[in-house]
């Protein structure tokens, strides 16, 4: 795994945006539609907003994720990993640098949006840490939608 290295990324470079819109194709095929409504923009992953990084191997992304201020929390967003390199820890490695940055900036948790037809995304994030909490956001109250949050700091 060392030859996969992760770096912080500008979200609106063009090979990024390749892999944003392959994430975007694989929810499509799992939910229909655009795959994901949610409004976002490159200021949202611009620090002390948020922060985006991918994963390179052999010089190609082959992973995202980003996060971006929801109060005092860091949402994550465009979390995703291309077939080819699954299976390798690349998710958990991105997830792991998601919440170091977002505990740099201060963010008290991570919480995160997912979907019920994602079962490896579900199995990734609770055996991180993260639980159920009330749904927020854009999703919010839709069907299927399953939050999560993970504190960043240990209770007092």
């Amino acid at each position: 795994m060392s030859d996969i290295k992760i770096k912080l990324a500008d979200f609106d470079d063009p090979d990024v945006q390749l892999l944003v819109a392959e994430n975007l194709r694989d929810l499509s095929e799992r939910y229909g539609g655009t795959g994901d409504d949610t409004p976002i923009t490159g200021a949202d992953f611009t620090p002390p907003a948020g922060a985006f990084f991918v994963a390179e191997l052999d010089g190609r992304f082959v992973a995202s994720a980003g996060w971006r201020r929801h109060g005092s929390d860091a949402e994550l967003k465009r979390m995703f990993t291309l077939a080819p390199a699954r299976g390798r820890g690349v998710a958990r490695r991105m997830l792991a640098t998601i919440e170091e940055s977002a505990r740099a900036a201060g963010c008290e948790r991570v919480i995160l949006e997912t979907g019920d037809r994602q079962p490896e995304a579900i199995a990734l994030y609770e055996s991180a840490g993260y639980v159920r909490i009330d749904d927020f956001g854009f999703y919010a109250g839709h069907e299927g939608v399953l939050s999560y949050a993970k504190p960043l700091r240990p209770a007092a």
